[in-house]
């Protein structure tokens, strides 16, 4: 076993283009409802509470994939299981293409939120057999680069090309099927060992001396993840409520917006310190919120762009400076028990708020709920932003 893991990790990797290109692939159909979300409304006769409902169940089915079975390829071996998760993404594709109603749209959104999550933690381990340095790397950038592709893409075909609820979802059943047969041309990165069923238990620990970092960068990892599930799930909607502007590719390029410029910082911000990170995600996505804010009431489409662009800066920065706040901390046996505790808060804060901000734009529009949803976040980040401060300064003292 120590031999063949030897052997494959001085083998050279064309794989590693693979599964970064399958990770992107994964997530960059997770988008890919976002732009469609006003068209269900139109069809279906949604409200939208039960938008941001079928959202949030893909978070609560990737989180639930995440915890359970995150680590099953470590015993069962990466290929089969990249393979069943890419079956399963095969099986929602399909449902997306005969959807008629909501309850087909839960149902596809929960069958692709487990796929994901088992997913993105097996392509995820196998990118860091590879190259550990340029596996984190592409951990880390792949999903952004795949909701910005799969955003603007959806929005184009929808715009541009013929059958717009079902062509999507068509074209990636075909990518997933490619992927699932090329998968078993790849390397097997990882090996089999005994516990599958014992690895199926969820595990969540904090280490003793990560609580109190963890509780200090909480409130702005919560408001990077609320700002993060309020774009995927009612954005397009919003830019088309509050500027008259009803082309999906508008919508849509406004959340590309977002996932691309939050990819390019965390490329250009890698090598940084967390607490440089963080001062710079938060100053970033202030300046970017409050110009978004200001691109609503003013009905300005590029003002909404220019935003979204400083709050993606924000938002990539933000990530990366929570995850190299606490991960560093944790024992080689303690990181998998705190990174699902970091799993559950961000998939939480993706999901949850985004049902509130259905029921507020119901009820009060979504002008009003993006002014509410600002002053959250931007509360939030300032009492994190303090907290970590005045938790530096008293370590120093």
């Amino acid at each position: 076993m120590v031999a063949a893991a030897k052997s494959t990790e001085n083998a050279p990797h064309p794989s590693i283009g693979f599964h970064a290109l399958t990770l992107a692939t994964f997530f960059g159909a997770s988008a890919a409802p976002t732009p469609l979300y006003r068209i269900y409304q139109e069809n279906f006769s949604l409200s939208p509470v039960l938008i941001t409902v079928v959202f949030a169940v893909y978070a609560f089915a990737l989180l639930a994939a995440l915890l359970t079975a995150g680590s099953i390829s470590d015993h069962l071996g990466r290929k089969p299981v990249i393979f069943f998760a890419l079956v399963l993404e095969i099986i929602a594709m399909g449902l997306f293409v005969v959807a008629s109603g909501p309850g087909w749209l839960i149902a596809a959104r929960i069958v692709q939120g487990i796929a994901t999550g088992i997913a993105g933690a097996s392509l995820g381990a196998a990118l860091v057999d590879v190259d550990r340095a340029k596996g984190q790397i592409v951990n880390s950038i792949a999903p952004l680069c795949g909701m910005a592709v799969g955003a603007v893409g959806t929005s184009a075909l929808i715009q541009y090309g013929p059958f717009p609820m079902h062509l999507t979802y068509a074209l990636l059943l075909l990518a997933f099927t490619l992927l699932a047969a090329a998968i078993w041309l790849t390397h097997e990165t990882g090996g089999t060992r005994p516990g599958a069923l014992g690895s199926l238990i969820p595990r969540v620990a904090i280490p003793a001396q990560a609580k109190r970092p963890l509780s200090l960068v909480t409130p702005i990892n919560i408001a990077n993840w609320t700002l993060a599930g309020f774009y995927l799930s009612l954005v397009p909607s919003l830019v088309a409520s509050t500027t008259g502007s009803s082309a999906p590719l508008t919508g849509g390029a406004v959340v590309t917006a977002l996932m691309a410029s939050g990819a390019i910082t965390v490329y250009l911000r890698r090598g940084k310190s967390a607490s440089a990170n963080l001062g710079f995600g938060v100053s970033a996505k202030t300046l970017g919120i409050l110009t978004v804010v200001a691109g609503v009431h003013l009905a300005n489409v590029p003002l909404l762009l220019i935003g979204t662009v400083f709050t993606g800066a924000g938002f990539g920065t933000n990530f990366l400076g929570s995850i190299g706040t606490i991960m560093p901390l944790a024992k080689a046996d303690e990181r998998a028990g705190l990174l699902s505790a970091f799993y559950v808060q961000s998939y939480l804060a993706f999901s949850l708020p985004a049902i509130l901000a259905g029921f507020l734009a119901k009820s009060a529009g979504y002008a009003l709920t993006t002014d509410i949803y600002a002053t959250v976040i931007l509360l939030l980040m300032g009492a994190g932003l303090l907290g970590l401060r005045a938790g530096r300064r008293k370590a120093a003292a």
